[in-house]
């Protein structure tokens, strides 16, 4: 009987450090995934700032195709929006480090280089869309429970406009990051700030800090 007992015990005991083995194992995998997808992001980004400052060098001269410089504007926001996602993702997905803070940052700047692209075409093209800019807090900064809600809800709200409206609006979040002197100086020509957010910045003209369903947001359009 005590015997018996005995062989439960380590049969019990051997299963516990091979599932226990496992779900170790399969953490250390799925942590050097997420280390190689962030590290792929970091390089994407590092090509995407050298294009999109290109493109505001060409921009800025004023003779382009206006709607191909949009349609190619549009591209570019999208592709950043959905990387972005993607960090995103990983960030709630583990504990935020120096590296992942830092390419937040890069994402914030390409985002706001593919705003005043947007600003130069607007400018010299005679374009029916819509340009929104979000503005908010990055989760980094532990914005307060109540900010956060009101972003969570911001975002989500935005995100059900692009779906519907498409390639008819052009949005653009930029999170505020406070070493960040371009943006600091983005924030300030449009007297926006920190107390300000999240706000919503529509065609440059109109901004929103309050929001509470989607035909709200679509009547400022």
């Amino acid at each position: 009987m005590f015997k018996s007992q005995k062989n439960v015990f380590w049969e019990a005991l051997l299963v516990t450090l091979f599932i226990f083995g496992i779900g170790v194992l399969s953490g250390v995998i799925l942590e050097n995934w997420r280390s190689s997808e962030i590290s792929d992001l970091y390089k994407k980004s590092e090509v995407n700032l050298l294009d999109i400052k290109l493109q505001n060098e060409i921009y800025s001269h004023g003779d382009f195709d206006c709607e191909f410089a949009f349609q190619e504007n549009l591209k570019f926001t999208d592709k950043i929006y959905e990387e972005a996602k993607i960090l995103e993702k990983y960030e709630k997905a583990r504990k935020l480090t120096e590296s992942l803070i830092i390419q937040h940052k890069k994402y914030d700047l390409l985002r706001a280089m593919l705003f005043l692209n947007s600003v130069e075409i607007r400018k010299n093209c005679n374009l029916s869309y819509d340009e929104i800019v979000y503005f908010y807090v990055p989760n980094y900064e532990e914005p307060r429970l109540d900010l956060r809600a009101k972003q969570n809800s911001f975002s989500k709200l935005l995100g059900e406009l692009k779906q519907k409206r498409g390639s008819k609006i052009l949005l653009v979040p930029i999170a505020m990051n406070q070493d960040i002197s371009s943006i600091n100086v983005l924030l300030n020509q449009y007297n926006i700030s920190r107390e300000d957010l999240p706000l919503i910045l529509v065609n440059e003209e109109i901004k929103i800090n309050e929001l509470q369903t989607i035909e709200e947001l679509e009547g400022y359009l």
